[in-house]
């Protein structure tokens, strides 16, 4: 339900007060002539539509070690999330998927267009958006989501749905199956108007949203546990030495795809088309992931990433080791 004009105004007072001049909520509630709790609900609403932004810093623990780190290895943006010893997969991936969400707003402007690739990192980060109109802009689904018994559009449509709330953006979906039974029909209908719109879309875009991957461990991925493949399939990626996908293209930890029999049927953007959006954000939570992510930094398919701190320690030995003095 969309916030009048007055209650907004009321919590940016209230915001500020509380955030930026340290006034306590008793003294806002007073100023304001109105009670604390009336106040504290304000200040909610502030967080809640976005009107406040948090930055933690911490020095000198594992977290930013490994965000210098893989800043100076790879030459991107990196936002290490801090995880419990004893952290469950589900709870490290909502962990991930807030810190995401942050990240996302920040990076989210008006007039642009955000492709965002569907799936079980990005239905969780979907949660946790913050309202921030951007006048002028376009969310588009990178993917298609359909399989064998599921045209995929209801799983699909709900996730980009919630990106196109909280941004007051035009969604446009990309009403294909995930994988195709046939290169050729694929070929085919890529020359069709109405789907060479989508992709000159998606080609266009600004920021890209997609996680990695991932065929066993951990939280399992959507594509890998919703009937989108075959037995057949995962022997030819085996085969073909494929670790981890972007997007349903699929990816060698070396970054190569050259000859991934599987990625002539896939409805996922190649990584040249990808590696065209300005800033592309990569969110991944589970160590299962981190051969599938090596290769997307070695193919270059990486701008900004959130991921957890095991994964990160997981990238590379040299990533965890102690720093030279």
């Amino acid at each position: 339900m969309p916030v009048d004009d007055g209650k907004f105004g009321d919590a940016i007072r209230a915001a500020r007060c509380y955030f930026v001049q340290d006034m306590t909520m008793e003294e806002i509630a007073h100023d304001m002539g109105t009670s604390r709790s009336t106040v504290s609900r304000l200040i909610s609403l502030a967080k809640k539509e976005g009107l406040v932004e948090f930055r933690l810093r911490i020095p000198d623990v594992r977290a930013p070690l490994l965000e210098r780190r893989l800043r100076a290895e790879y030459g991107i943006e990196a936002h290490v999330v801090p995880v419990a010893e004893r952290a469950k997969d589900l709870e490290v991936l909502e962990q991930v998927a807030r810190s995401a969400a942050w990240v996302l707003g920040g990076l989210c402007n008006s007039d642009m267009v955000l492709g965002v690739a569907w799936g079980t990192t990005i239905s969780a980060i979907s949660r946790y958006l913050s309202r921030k109109p951007i006048r002028g802009s376009e969310v588009v689904q990178l993917n298609g989501a359909g399989n064998t018994f599921s045209t995929g559009i209801d799983y699909a449509s709900e996730i980009l749905e919630r990106f196109g709330s909280a941004f007051e953006a035009r969604v446009q979906q990309f009403p294909v199956p995930t994988f195709f039974d046939f290169a050729a029909t694929r070929q085919a209908l890529w020359h069709e108007r109405s789907i060479i719109r989508i992709l000159e879309l998606q080609a266009r875009a600004d920021v890209l949203l997609f996680s990695i991957g991932a065929v066993h461990g951990g939280v399992p991925s959507h594509v890998y546990s919703g009937a989108y493949l075959e037995e057949a399939d995962y022997l030819a990626l085996q085969a073909d030495g494929a670790v981890g996908d972007v997007a349903t293209f699929f990816l060698r930890e070396d970054g190569s795809s050259d000859n991934i029999s599987l990625n002539e049927r896939s409805s996922g953007p190649p990584p040249e088309v990808v590696r065209r959006a300005p800033r592309r954000l990569c969110v991944v939570s589970g160590v299962n992931k981190a051969r599938g992510l090596r290769g997307a930094l070695a193919g270059g398919l990486v701008t900004d990433l959130v991921v957890d701190e095991r994964t990160a320690a997981a990238l590379s030995p040299l990533l965890d080791a102690p720093e030279k003095e």
